[in-house]
């Protein structure tokens, strides 16, 4: 998995890439949560679009980057969501905990609301 950071404006984007497998993942994708979050980032996008494949111990990394932004006092939303991400968010009801979209321009316009 490949993790990079870019800001749009107040908004931190974090761009995942790969196989999110666990492991070093978990370790990337919580470093770059914490390099946003002591930036002082509380809305915090990650687009999925290039992830190739999420296993469940990449699913855990996304929940807990996610329990880590909002308990930080932050929002993280996804965007890109691939259709086979996405029935992954379905059948494991994920879906009720991701505010995901389909564009990061669309996601973005959704922090200002």
């Amino acid at each position: 998995m490949k993790a990079t950071t870019r800001y749009e404006g107040d908004v931190a984007v974090l761009v995942l890439s790969g196989r999110v497998m666990g492991g070093p993942d978990a370790d990337a994708v919580g470093q770059r949560i914490r390099e946003c979050l002591d930036r002082g980032s509380r809305k915090i996008l990650v687009d999925v679009g290039e992830v190739t494949w999420v296993s469940s111990s990449g699913l855990g990394i996304l929940i807990f980057a996610q329990a880590r932004v909002v308990q930080a006092g932050g929002v993280m939303k996804l965007s890109r969501v691939t259709h086979r991400l996405r029935q992954i968010f379905m059948v494991t009801k994920l879906h009720q905990v991701f505010d995901s979209y389909e564009t990061n321009e669309e996601a973005l316009r959704s922090f200002a609301t």
